[in-house]
């Protein structure tokens, strides 16, 4: 199975991980959803943005029954040309170079190579593609090759929504 991420934050106070599974790359439908509410939760700090939500995929990966063989997440593996460690090297770190992790932007961090730009559907503006434990060109086709027609993919959004509705019921 391939793990999609988000993360959404209540303030400074708590977060909801979400997570769907899915089976291949086209796949139009998560096969299975799964959400975990973090508190307390780190103080967002600039330029260490991994600090604070690197817990929070860790608190969702560990509700898993098995362990998925990619995992996708919003933001990037890797800053500018410099391939400065961002939040999926730490997770990759975290999980002992075991899972691949791609990660999907939809805004270009300072020095993103252009290298890392893909554009679905008849959108203009490009998704930033980053990855560690396979190849860049291996992670784009991947995330290309994601159901949908928009720039974001299908289960992109899904998870998306995953996350926001359920902090949205834990706010309730």
């Amino acid at each position: 199975m391939i793990l999609a991420t988000d993360v959404h934050y209540d303030g400074d106070q708590a977060a909801v991980a979400a997570g769907v599974l899915f089976a291949d790359w086209p796949g139009a439908r998560a096969q299975a959803q799964v959400t975990a509410a973090i508190s307390p939760i780190a103080p967002y700090q600039s330029g260490a943005f991994y600090q604070r939500e690197l817990p929070c995929l860790m608190a969702l990966i560990q509700r898993l029954d098995h362990r998925p063989k990619v995992i996708v997440i919003d933001g990037f593996v890797t800053l500018g040309t410099e391939q400065q460690p961002g939040l999926g090297a730490h997770l990759y770190a975290m999980l002992e170079a075991q899972i691949p992790v791609i990660g999907v932007a939809k805004t270009a961090y300072r020095n993103t190579p252009d290298t890392c730009a893909v554009h679905r559907g008849q959108s203009t503006q490009p998704l930033y593609v980053t990855a560690a434990g396979l190849d860049l060109e291996s992670a784009k086709a991947d995330i290309l090759r994601m159901h949908g027609t928009h720039r974001i993919p299908t289960l992109l959004r899904d998870v998306d929504q995953l996350a926001r509705t359920e902090l949205a019921r834990q706010r309730a």
